[in-house]
């Protein structure tokens, strides 16, 4: 956990938790008057994306013929806050979503990807500078905002994000999944809480663990603030 972590920041009620927010297209948003129409296509994709990570779940789920209270149960998740998920009201955090997709037998990327590229993957600015791609439905609150960076490369064994962390109050729990995180504070200031220390970020300031150490991310000083993260996930 957004790290959402990969950087992710969690609140006991599923509801008021802090998602990591995952973007499933790395689209390139074309700017001016000369590419109106692509740009609204565009849009439209990404429109389509915003619903995508639960479906693919279901979708998952009933081919191996598993109920929701078995999905749930196996990867240790509350039965209303999967059926959330599966009818895209929720996303899930990187920890939980590296949870369902081990009990589904599939990597992270077939919840993330639609596309693939066997060679190198440009992400321009103006691409992660927009509005986070994933989101829950229209009314749910949403204290990250989530934009991925690799979402087009084939078989990788990293995941890039841009992580916008918002400041909310409220109750928080430490959380942990298997791999290891990189962090880069771009705009304002952190607190990392990992096992029982307590590290505090500024802009430029940089942090490296490995994520199966029960840890938590937030803004500080009541302000938001941007993340580049990079994680690594064990096959």
């Amino acid at each position: 956990m957004y790290l959402y972590a990969m950087v992710y920041v969690e609140k006991n009620c599923y509801k008021e938790r802090i998602f990591v927010k995952f973007a499933l297209l790395g689209l390139l948003v074309l700017r001016g008057p000369w590419n109106l129409n692509l740009q609204n296509k565009t849009e439209k994709i990404m429109g389509r994306a915003e619903s995508a990570i639960g479906s693919k779940i279901r979708n998952l789920r009933e081919m191996k013929q598993m109920s929701v209270e078995e999905l749930a149960q196996q990867s240790g998740l509350k039965i209303q806050y999967m059926s959330a998920i599966e009818e895209d009201l929720q996303v899930p955090t990187i920890g939980e979503l590296i949870k369902i997709t081990r009990v589904l037998g599939v990597r992270v990327g077939t919840i993330l990807d639609d596309f693939s590229n066997d060679g190198p993957v440009i992400s321009r600015a103006a691409e992660w500078k927009a509005n986070p791609v994933v989101r829950g439905k229209e009314g749910e609150s949403s204290p990250m905002g989530y934009f991925s960076l690799s979402s087009k490369k084939q078989d990788r064994h990293m995941e890039t994000y841009i992580v916008d962390l918002y400041y909310r109050d409220g109750e928080k729990q430490l959380s942990s999944h298997e791999g290891e995180e990189f962090m880069y504070v771009m705009e304002g200031e952190i607190e990392v809480r990992y096992g029982k220390e307590v590290h505090l970020l500024g802009e430029g300031d940089t942090i490296y663990y490995d994520s199966i150490v029960p840890h938590l991310v937030l803004p500080r000083n009541g302000k938001d603030a941007k993340l580049l993260a990079v994680v690594y996930i064990p096959v």
